[in-house]
């Protein structure tokens, strides 16, 4: 109990003939925040992975990185040098990153935004408005592949679907890896009215062999460095202009949903085009005509075992960028317990927009969007129209979100969704909010709040019930201790026409405590027991469900994880509901469930995750049993297979089982030419979904897609639907 309770950092170890003499940071966060200087390049460096050409030997080196884990505070084992240049076009970075054992670097995949953590990696952040808000960044692996993201609200909101033009090149050597990598200004949003630019800046090096982080601007391992309020200073960029920022895509569609592309006569020929123009070096346009979403993966199946609405994201392209700064509502933080995310309740939710609750695509004609920043201000505003389609009428949805920084850490914001009826303009709905949070006490301590509100007209022109909601809570997260108090409320008749309520009706209070040691126990890294409970009531405050429960999460030093969770629960159902054909009568019910998971660390050739959930399930028996086996050829190719099993035992019921199994082949030629083949079967629905696809990037931000994906009843051996596209897309700068 001593070990686990006390905050101090154990004894670091000699790894791999470390030598721990240097000096450990024993406050990573409130170290100096360290400052460099970009060089202007009088001639642009060739970008082909060898940083061989005189003008890098002018930049200066940038080489002290200190580790977030496994030995939090000591500098890296391993050297990296890395050096930024400059000229009227780009940013570019060098980077050297030894490696003293002489193995090759582990390379997990070249997929589009991979999952860095499964592999070594290079990471840049760039804060460059320098407000300790936003920022752009890139985590770039041995093969080349590239995972950029665009970031807000000091790194708790980050965006991987913002695709970035740039120019990349990257070698393995028997020394370690380099990194030569060109960044237009085009790609980065900045003051171009500043003669000389002062930007935030951090750095990543990630050495999976070892499962170490380390860093340029120190900072805990709580933190991605896309957390900029921690970052470092890069001074010395000076004139240069982000140009005008006008980007025009046009795409050309052929569909057939026969699946025999163009043999026959129902196929369609179609285009349409997306433009985007820089208002200003801090606020974006969008405009869409005739937008076309057919590339978008297929949702995947989930087994529902409560008697609650699941929750679908979003996957569309032009919906996802700049998503950031429409959200408004519950949000989840990086490596903490919150009570709630948007899968329990955001008030604008764009899968609304142009998809039938079922998934089914509803045309487009079009629409725009303008967001970014002005001075303080965030900005989003958003409209489209779509088509009228079967029993579907046509709509309009529109969107206005402001939020503003009052003082640092302390921001206020609103907003408005509007969705109504075009087509005999007989129903609306309207939705507003209003939130304010405060991060202080250096970011440790979060508070987060916001009252929303719905009204709106019914389809026979009558007013429809107005409701509320609204949310209190408080979070401290620091190194070791990690504690949460929360609040929400929803009335019966909040209902957003546009956004996701997942329990409406409801009082919830929510509370959780944890503590985080770090310990140096063979094999393990880091260790966090806690306490959390759920309390819901009607709003009569008759008690609905009770969560009391408690675990241990236990982080290994190979990256792997394991999570072991108990919990005491009461249900009170007033209407039976039906789970994969089991009908849960209405009553009260008390019962315990344990659950225990294993995630194998990702380096690996192979790995895979196991999770098993047991115990009592409303007066009956549940077992539950899942995960997936990854594989790796290499790095070009990847087999991923998964399976869940639930199985269900009410009093006086068959037993029923509903599972779930899937399989997904990815192939990499390069970087530019990407297959993916999935599978799902539901055993619950009888169906199976199939989603062959082959991506060429065939320029930056310019593709071709051949798509087939169908849905097809296993029982009555009945195709529900099946499409095959051919997509091309060319991004135009100006």
């Amino acid at each position: 109990a001593g070990l686990l309770l006390s905050p101090f950092p154990a004894a670091s170890q000699v790894r791999d003939g470390q030598d721990t003499s240097p000096q450990s940071l024993a406050d990573l966060d409130g170290a100096p925040r360290p400052s460099a200087r970009a060089t202007r390049a009088p001639t642009a460096p060739v970008i082909d992975g060898i940083l061989d050409e005189d003008v890098w030997g002018l930049a200066q080196v940038i080489d002290q990185f200190t580790q977030q884990k496994p030995d939090a505070g000591r500098p890296s084992t391993e050297r990296t040098e890395v050096r930024v240049l400059f000229d009227d076009d780009n940013l570019y970075i060098g980077a050297e990153l030894y490696d003293s054992s002489g193995l090759p670097p582990i390379i997990a995949t070249l997929q589009r935004d991979p999952n860095t953590r499964d592999g070594d990696a290079f990471g840049i952040s760039l804060d460059t408005f320098h407000d300790g808000k936003n920022s752009f960044a890139f985590f770039i692996n041995p093969g080349g592949a590239v995972r950029d993201t665009q970031n807000s609200d000091d790194g708790r909101v980050s965006n991987a679907e913002w695709e970035a033009i740039y120019d990349l090149s990257t070698r393995t050597h028997d020394g370690g890896w380099t990194v030569e990598f060109a960044i237009p200004w085009s790609t980065l949003r900045f003051d171009g009215r500043a003669a000389d630019q002062v930007w935030g800046l951090n750095l990543l090096r990630r050495i999976r062999r070892k499962n170490e982080d380390a860093t340029w601007a120190p900072m805990d391992r709580q933190w991605p460095i896309y957390t900029v309020s921690r970052a470092g200073r890069l001074e010395g960029i000076e004139g240069i202009q982000p140009g005008r920022n006008l980007f025009v895509k046009p795409y050309v569609l052929a569909a057939d949903p026969s699946g025999t592309l163009l043999t026959e006569a129902d196929a369609e020929l179609e285009g349409g085009v997306d433009l985007k123009y820089g208002l200003t070096p801090s606020l974006t346009m969008d405009l869409t005509y005739n937008t076309d979403f057919s590339q978008v993966e297929v949702d995947q199946q989930q087994v529902n075992l409560t008697r609650f609405s699941l929750f679908f994201p979003e996957k569309r392209e032009f919906f996802l960028e700049n998503a950031g700064v429409f959200q408004f509502g519950d949000q989840g933080s990086f490596r903490q317990r919150n009570g709630a995310t948007n899968r329990d309740f955001t008030l604008f939710h764009s899968r609304r927009i142009g998809l039938t609750p079922s998934g089914t695509p509803l045309p487009i004609l079009g629409g725009g969007r303008v967001s970014g920043a002005l001075g303080p201000l965030s900005v989003g505003l958003l409209n489209m129209q779509t088509q009228s389609e079967a029993e579907f009428g046509a709509e309009n949805f529109t969107v206005g979100r402001l939020r503003a920084e009052l003082a640092p850490g302390l921001d206020i914001g609103g907003i408005f969704v509007n969705r109504s009826a075009t087509s005999d303009g007989s129903s609306s709905n309207q939705s507003y909010g209003a939130d304010l949070n405060v991060q202080a006490v250096g970011g440790n301590l979060l508070v987060q709040s916001y009252l929303a509100g719905t009204r709106g007209t019914a389809t026979d022109g009558s007013t429809a019930p107005s409701g509320l909601a609204g949310r209190l809570s408080a979070a401290w997260r620091d190194p070791f201790w990690e504690i949460v108090g929360m609040y929400r409320h929803f009335d019966d008749d909040f209902s957003p026409g546009t956004g996701f309520v997942r329990r409406p009706g409801v009082r919830h209070g929510y509370g959780t405590i944890g503590i985080h040691p770090r310990v140096s126990w063979p094999g393990i890294q880091e260790l966090n027991p806690y306490l959390e409970a759920h309390y819901f009531t009607d709003q009569s405050g008759r008690l609905e469900t009770r969560e009391v429960g408690g675990g241990l999460d236990v982080d290994l030093r190979d990256g792997g994880t394991i999570q072991l969770g108990a919990k005491d629960l009461y249900e009170r159902v007033t209407d039976p509901f039906n789970v994969s054909g089991a009908i849960v009568p209405a009553g009260a019910y008390d019962f315990t469930e344990l659950s225990a998971q294993y995630q194998a660390s990702g380096a690996r050739p192979i790995s895979g995750r196991i999770n098993l959930t047991g115990g009592g399930y409303f007066g009956g028996d549940r077992f539950s049993v899942g995960g997936n086996i990854l594989g790796r050829l290499g790095y070009r190719v990847l087999l991923d297979v998964s399976v869940q099993h639930n199985r269900i035992d009410l009093p006086d019921q068959p037993v029923v089982t509903a599972d779930v199994f899937g399989a997904k082949l990815d192939g990499f030629f390069s970087t530019s030419l990407l297959t993916t083949v999935f599978l799902q079967y539901n055993e619950a629905t009888k169906e199976v979904v199939t989603n062959l696809r082959l991506n060429w990037i065939h320029a930056p931000l310019s593709n071709l897609y051949l798509v087939l994906t169908e849905r097809r009843d296993t029982a009555g051996d009945e195709v529900l639907q099946r499409w095959v596209t051919l997509k091309l897309t060319k991004l135009v700068s100006f």
